[in-house]
C-alpha cells in the first residue's frame, strides 16, 4: 500500500498529508473545534486534475472520502476519520466578467475572498454572514444570508459549475447541460459530486445601511410579534435576522457586556439614507435600548461577526423551518433566549421572504420558499469543558421550539442527525434527488454529507 501511496503523492501537484506529518494536525482542523477527526490522508488539491486524481484512487482503494471546502460544516462533515479527505483549499481564484457582471469563483475560495475581489466592481453575490465561510458547502447547500430578500439565495444565483464526478469524470454543469444535476446541485448538498468551480451572477451593490439593535431579553414576546408583522410587508431592500443573545465584550459599549438581548441585525442594500429613515422609522418607535446602524461597504457587513466568531471553538448547532412565530413559540425563546449558557451562544431567525420565497418549491432541491423564516439555535464556546453545556441547551431550545416548526431544517444548519432528518429537510424533492443520485453516484461514494441515498 506504501508504493500505491507513494504513487499517488508523485501525481499530486498539491501535498498528501498523512499521520506523522507535521502539517497533519493543523491540516485536519476545522472551524468547528468540537470536531477531531483523524483521516488517513489528506489530499490537498490545486488544480482539477489533482481533484479526479484523488477521487480515483479513493474510489479504487474503497476510501471512506471526505470533501473539504472552508470547513466551515457545523458536523465537521468536510472530514472524516481513517479515510480520503480532499481538500479544494489550494484552487482558489476570483474573476469578474464585466461584460455581463457574472464571477467565476474556485472551489476552494471563502466568501471573502469573492467580495474583495467583486467590491472594486460595484458587484455582490447574495451569501451568508461570516465572511470566512467557503464558498462550496454555502452554495450546495442553498445560501441564506443579509441579501436573501433583495437577490434570493446563493444559489438562485448560480449560473454554472464544473464538476468531478464519482466515476472520476469532468463535466460542467447549467441549465442546458446535464440540467439533471445542475438541478440537484442547487440545494441538494456534495451527494453528487465535486464542484471545482462555480460561476454566479453579480449584483449591483457597493455600499449598505445595517447593523444591529438590541432591546431587554424580557421584551423578546414583543419584539418578535412586531418583527413577524413587519419584516414580510416591507420593501425587499430591507432585511434583518431576528435573534437572542449574550453581548460578550467589545466592541459593544461596557455597559452591554455580558447581558441577554433579543436584537434583529439589519441590512438594507441601498445607500439612500432618507428612503432607509423612512422604512426604520417604525424600528426606532420601538425605543431599542441600543442601536448601532450605518452605512458601510457590503464587505463590512459581510466581515461584522468574524472577529467574535474566530476558527476553533466549540460548535453545536440545531436547526428548523418556521411559518409561523406565534405566542407560545415567542414564550420559548424568551425563556431559553434567557438561559444563553455561554456568551457567544445564539439564536437566529433568518427571512426567506422577498425574492427568496418568490422561486417554487420544485425549482430547485430547497423545499421550503414557503416558510417565513429559517431558524437556528447555535451553542458556542472556547473551552471544550463547556461542550456539555451547550449541546443541552440547544437541544432544550430545539426541543421546545420543534412543535411549531415545519419539520425540516435548512441543511447548512444541520449537524449530522441522520436519514429521517435529511428527508424532512428536503420532503417532496427527495424521491427525484435520490434518482439523480443513482444516476451520478450509484455505489454512494459520496457519503459523508447531508447524505442522499441512491435510488
Amino acid at each position: 500500500m506504501e508504493t500505491v501511496i507513494d504513487d499517488l503523492q508523485m501525481q499530486l501537484r498539491g501535498d498528501l498529508v498523512r499521520p506523522g506529518d507535521k502539517n497533519y494536525h493543523q491540516s485536519r482542523k476545522v472551524y468547528n473545534g468540537m470536531i477531531d477527526k483523524k483521516p488517513a490522508m489528506i489530499a490537498k488539491c490545486v488544480d482539477v486534475a489533482d481533484v479526479i486524481r484523488a477521487v480515483n484512487f479513493g474510489r479504487e482503494h474503497g476510501m471512506l472520502i471526505a470533501v473539504r471546502g472552508g470547513g466551515h460544516n457545523g458536523g465537521g462533515l468536510g472530514l472524516c476519520d481513517d479515510g480520503l479527505v480532499i481538500d479544494l483549499s489550494g484552487i482558489k481564484y476570483v474573476r469578474v466578467d464585466t461584460a455581463d457582471n457574472t464571477v467565476r469563483v474556485g472551489g476552494g475560495n471563502l466568501w471573502g475572498e469573492v467580495d474583495h475581489a467583486t467590491h472594486p466592481f460595484g458587484l455582490a453575490i447574495p451569501a451568508g454572514i461570516i465572511s470566512t465561510t467557503g464558498v462550496g458547502g454555502l452554495t450546495l447547500g442553498g445560501g441564506v444570508g443579509h441579501l436573501s430578500r433583495k437577490f434570493g439565495l446563493t444559489i438562485d444565483n448560480l449560473l454554472e459549475a464544473d464538476m468531478v464526478l464519482a466515476d472520476g469524470s469532468f463535466v460542467t454543469v447549467n441549465e442546458k447541460q446535464h440540467p439533471d444535476l445542475f438541478w440537484a446541485i442547487r440545494g441538494g448538498g456534495g451527494n453528487f459530486g465535486i464542484v471545482t468551480s462555480f460561476k454566479f451572477q453579480g449584483h449591483s451593490l457597493t455600499t449598505v445601511i445595517g447593523g444591529p439593535t438590541l432591546w431587554p431579553v424580557e421584551q423578546t414576546e414583543e419584539i418578535m410579534a412586531w418583527y413577524h408583522d413587519f419584516i414580510h410587508r416591507v420593501p425587499e431592500e430591507l432585511n434583518g435576522f431576528a435573534a437572542t443573545m449574550v453581548i460578550p465584550g467589545p466592541p459593544f459599549p461596557e455597559h452591554l457586556h455580558n447581558k441577554k438581548f433579543c436584537g434583529i441585525v439589519w441590512c438594507y442594500a441601498g445607500d439612500d439614507q432618507e428612503k432607509f429613515d423612512r422604512l426604520f422609522e417604525p424600528v426606532r418607535l420601538l425605543k431599542p435600548l441600543f442601536e448601532h446602524v450605518g452605512p458601510m461597504p457590503y464587505p463590512s457587513i459581510q466581515t461584522l461577526f468574524d472577529g467574535m466568531l474566530p476558527p476553533g471553538m466549540q460548535w453545536y448547532w440545531r436547526a428548523d423551518f418556521f411559518d409561523e412565530l406565534p405566542a407560545k413559540a415567542r414564550a420559548a425563546h424568551r425563556k431559553y433566549g434567557s438561559e444563553i449558557p455561554t456568551p457567544l451562544s445564539q439564536m437566529h431567525l433568518y427571512p426567506i421572504t422577498g425574492a427568496a420565497g418568490r422561486v417554487a418549491n420544485d425549482a430547485t432541491p430547497w423545499a421550503y420558499r414557503d416558510a417565513k423564516y429559517a431558524g437556528v439555535i447555535v451553542g458556542i464556546d472556547p473551552d471544550p469543558a463547556n461542550a456539555g453545556k451547550i449541546t443541552q441547551w440547544c437541544k432544550d431550545y430545539w426541543n421546545a421550539l420543534h412543535p411549531y416548526s415545519m419539520g425540516g431544517a435548512y441543511s447548512n444548519f444541520m449537524m449530522d442527525e441522520g436519514q429521517e432528518r435529511v428527508k424532512a429537510s428536503f420532503k417532496h424533492n427527495y424521491e427525484r434527488l435520490a434518482g439523480i443520485k443513482a444516476k451520478y453516484d450509484p455505489e454512494n461514494l459520496f457519503r459523508v454529507n447531508q447524505n442522499i441515498r441512491p435510488a
